[in-house]
């Protein structure tokens, strides 16, 4: 008998010590939370039941509220190279509208994961990131929303995957995506875009940011503006680049611009002073630059400054939202990008109002004094309209999607739009940033939405 009392007692410590280990083994990253699905929370509701995405792309599960979690919204974005600094405050963003929310979408408890479609080698998204986190979204049934993507690349990988993926398809909801053709036809779409990104012939993608024929029309109307009279454009090659090079060709021939010339630019190239002399032999007094930061974009600059001169010089220098960030004058060096200007869809964050203002406050103490990127609140509003989804809809993954095609913002952090049947926004002001130490607001334009169509190839 007394062996057995001795077995049974250290059975018990046993078993004291592993529950002790497994209470200690949640990661200390800066959105807190649990690596269990239920590691935090008190007494509330909750269903429970949450497997975490799996750590190969994703941080930790977080919950911060009471009780366990029912549902996942995962955000996908690059988190490793030149776009980092924009994608992490997104994902401080996403975090201070749960806190907002505690956590919940109406009785439902949201647990969030950040998740990673770059890679190191790349030093930006990589397919078969995009590619096997789509998977991974599918094939948890916990998850009913992500916020992502941020490279339009990436998203006509994902959408497809989650638009096929049981339980009627993971709704998708963009804060920095503006490829035209992921959400409408048009000449300088393929003839299968963008019916291709959604097989089971429902939508479940919807963005808080206007397309790129906005940011075309509005960056042609502001070169007219500067005194432009022939722009040579470059392109990255990737689809996005590409698409707002095209469309900005097509709004400046519509305001009769000259177009110079219209080449891509090799990001694996060592030197770009060759292209820069030819782009000085038209005699273009502006160059164009449509792509990413990520592709090269610094080296880029500094040739064209070394060969072209400064961009308040002769030739100056624009390019879309892909360079808007501050990685973009640190990696360029404050010398060759002052001047430059670039835009982003939406206003600048000091003049948001209202439900806007208060966010842009309560971040800023979040950030400590770090400049706010623009993109942040249009993740954050990305996240306030999954949350408003989830409530209205509950936890099955098809009506979420559905009610993402509802959603009809009054007094929100980006003020008031609507989603059109497409998944666009019915918003489409364009802010024009000029380089400095940093990018500073220099002109907010809502371009005509004729000159939208002519920047769409329509006219």
């Amino acid at each position: 008998m007394r062996k057995k009392s001795i077995l049974l007692a250290l059975l018990a410590l046993l078993i004291g010590a592993l529950a002790l280990t497994a209470a200690g083994c949640g990661s200390d990253d800066e959105g807190g939370g649990g690596g269990d699905a239920g590691a935090t929370g008190g007494g509330g509701g909750g269903g429970g039941d949450v497997e975490a995405l799996p750590s190969s792309s994703c941080g930790e599960l977080e919950f911060e509220g009471e009780g366990e979690p029912d549902v996942i919204v995962a955000s996908d974005l690059p988190l490793q190279g030149s776009s980092r600094t924009q994608t992490i405050q997104m994902t401080k963003a996403i975090r201070v509208v749960l806190d907002q929310n505690s956590w919940k979408a109406g009785d439902t408890n949201v647990a969030y994961q950040s998740c990673d479609d770059s890679t190191a080698q790349a030093g930006k998204w990589d397919s078969g990131k995009c590619s096997q986190n789509a998977k991974e979204y599918a094939g948890n049934d916990k998850v009913v929303g992500v916020i992502g993507t941020f490279n339009s690349g990436c998203a006509q990988i994902i959408i497809p995957v989650l638009n096929r993926a049981p339980g009627g398809g993971v709704g998708m909801v963009s804060p920095a995506n503006t490829y035209v053709c992921l959400t409408v036809a048009g000449p300088g779409c393929e003839e299968t875009e963008p019916d291709k990104y959604y097989p089971s012939g429902k939508r479940n993608y919807i963005r808080m940011v206007a397309h790129d024929a906005y940011q075309g029309a509005a960056v042609s109307q502001f070169m007219q503006d500067q005194g432009v009279k022939s722009v040579f454009i470059l392109n990255d090659k990737e689809s996005y680049g590409l698409g707002v090079a095209q469309n900005l060709q097509n709004a400046a021939k519509s305001l009769g611009l000259e177009i110079a010339g219209f080449e891509a630019w090799d990001p694996k190239a060592a030197s770009y002073e060759g292209l820069m002399r030819k782009i000085k032999g038209t005699g273009a007094d502006a160059l164009f630059l449509g792509g990413l930061i990520d592709e090269n974009g610094a080296q880029v600059i500094k040739d064209k400054v070394a060969v072209l001169g400064s961009n308040d010089g002769a030739v100056k220098l624009f390019a879309p939202d892909g360079f808007t960030t501050q990685a973009t004058i640190d990696e360029a060096g404050p010398k060759n990008a002052i001047g430059m200007f670039s835009s982003v869809a939406g206003v600048p964050p000091d003049q948001l109002t209202g439900t806007g203002a208060e966010f842009i406050k309560t971040f800023e103490e979040e950030l400590g004094g770090e400049p706010i990127d623009p993109y942040a609140a249009y993740g954050a509003q990305a996240m306030q309209v999954v949350l408003d989804s989830i409530a209205e809809a509950g936890t099955e993954r098809g009506a979420v999607a559905d009610q993402l095609f509802q959603t009809k913002v009054e007094g929100g952090i980006l003020g008031d739009f609507e989603i059109t049947p497409d998944g666009d926004p019915t918003a489409g002001p364009i802010t024009v940033y000029k380089a400095a130490a940093e990018f500073e607001p220099a002109e907010v334009i809502t371009p005509s939405q004729e000159l939208v169509e002519a920047a769409k190839g329509g006219a």
